[in-house]
């Protein structure tokens, strides 16, 4: 299904990637005598991004608790914060609750508080701060306390050896374990990355005073990690000897005045991350749709955001059934003929028919066009088109889906459209930076060299 994704790595280094992961996940949560919480990092704070292929879900690796436990949480681009599963045996020396009534409680909810009348432990305490915290692959919700325990990751630019960066006091909601129903498998938490000054980024930016700034590079391999930078702008150095923070373009970071009906923002902005794209394009010819719908408006609906949560872009159905057939229209040109649909897809073409180059399937280009002409987020086959193979079908399927009438956002860009770019969010100077795809430049995400780090010599 994925079989794009090796094509720009050399056969000794698809072999050792897998090897030198797991040799990594087990070992980074491991302090080094360079080990430190000061604020002098010149290397990126990063953290593995690998993908689950039953769930199409993605996770991050965290150092958590003392001593340092390697944590997989689900990566949660629009999350507030995060959030850990504290009934399933969480064990540490240094967690503590957090008073009601106090300013990092504010932030969380709003001031709410929690009784317990059990024996004082990780899920119980009196008076203590309490919150709601959603799952946001399927909807459910609770309400319950929050923590602030040490955590940790490790440090690298994909060419120079790090440490490992301490943060004393990581804030996050404590979860009981049925919130986990519905996530992948080892998955114990959330990890929100979201436009909060709570999320994961910003913490570790804040207490290690980095720019306020952090990457995410998605990979669908089923053998090798993407990556997550924090605190650095770049460079970010990718095999063979690639900076991908130089083949950035950039388009405003909007604001979106309402939270959906995920965030716990009591009214106030989402904490999601939405971008102004104006207009589509199929192989440069724009697609005719109502504009409106590209704009948020006065009570939060429409525009366009960035998911990691959805698996794949999803699409208000006016704007589905303009791209579709746009979408049909050219691949005529190419000699494709739409086979029966496949769910959750509609247009598929027979695998046989479809040629395939170093970004894809050989289909025609879809452009998300932002602020001008001339910045658009180019989607090659590699990102527009699925492999489905099941039950003797083998087919390429347009990898969108229709999002009904009326959904609360018009545009969801998911997943699978952002594997192999580079997406830099910028919350200093509120800008998205992007790269389209980066297999162009000859590399990939699952390319990044974790192993540069010193805990691992």
């Amino acid at each position: 299904m994925h079989s794009l994704t090796h094509l720009q790595i050399k056969p000794s280094m698809a072999m050792s990637l897998p090897f030198f992961f797991f040799f990594f996940f087990f070992s980074f949560c491991v302090p080094s005598s360079s080990s430190s919480s000061s604020s002098s990092f010149s290397l990126p704070v990063l953290s593995p991004i690998t993908k689950d292929h039953q769930t199409n879900q993605y996770s991050l690796s965290l150092c958590l608790k003392t001593p340092l436990k390697p944590s997989k949480l689900l990566l949660d681009l629009g999350g507030s914060f995060s959030w850990v599963d504290c009934y399933k045996h969480y064990v540490s020396s240094t967690y503590h609750h957090i008073p009601c009534n106090s300013s990092l409680c504010t932030l969380l909810s709003l001031n709410s508080c929690a009784h317990c009348y059990r024996a004082p432990s990780p899920t119980c305490a009196n008076d203590t701060c309490a919150t709601t915290l959603h799952n946001s692959v399927t909807g459910k919700s609770i309400f319950h306390s929050a923590l602030v325990d040490a955590a940790a990751l490790p440090t690298t630019d994909g060419r120079n050896p790090g440490r490992l960066a301490l943060l004393a006091n990581f804030a996050f909601a404590c979860s009981t374990t049925d919130l986990l129903k519905g996530l992948a498998k080892g998955v114990t938490g959330s990890a929100g990355l979201g436009w909060s000054d709570l999320s994961l980024p910003v913490q570790f930016i804040a207490g290690l005073s980095l720019p306020r700034v952090f990457a995410l590079c998605l990979s669908g391999s089923p053998s090798a990690p993407g990556v997550g930078f924090y605190g650095s702008a770049g460079p970010y150095h990718f095999l063979p000897e690639i900076d991908l923070s130089k083949k950035l373009i950039y388009t405003p970071l909007l604001v979106n005045p309402y939270g959906t009906a995920l965030d716990s923002n009591h009214g106030r902005p989402s904490d999601e991350y939405f971008i102004g794209v104006t207009a589509l394009k199929v192989n440069g010819h724009a697609v005719d749709l109502n504009p409106a719908l590209l704009t948020v408006d006065l009570n939060g609906n429409g525009g366009t955001k960035i998911s990691t949560v959805a698996p794949y872009t999803v699409l208000e159905s006016s704007i589905y059934e303009a791209l579709t057939h746009a979408f049909i229209a050219e691949s005529a040109g190419l000699n494709l003929t739409v086979h029966y649909p496949v769910k959750p897809f509609r247009v598929c073409f027979p695998a046989d028919d479809v040629m395939e180059t170093t970004v894809g399937p050989a289909v025609p280009t879809v452009d998300l066009v932002m602020q001008s002409d001339d910045v658009f987020w180019r989607i090659f086959g590699r990102n527009s088109m699925v492999r489905i193979l099941e039950e003797g079908v083998d087919v390429w399927c347009l990898g969108f889906v229709d999002g009904g009438v009326r959904p609360r956002t018009s545009i969801v860009i998911g997943g699978h459209q952002m594997e192999d770019n580079l997406l830099q969010f910028d919350l200093g100077l509120k800008r998205l930076g992007f790269s389209s795809s980066v297999l162009v430049h000859h590399t990939m995400c699952a390319n990044f060299n974790f192993t540069s780090n010193k805990n691992l010599k």
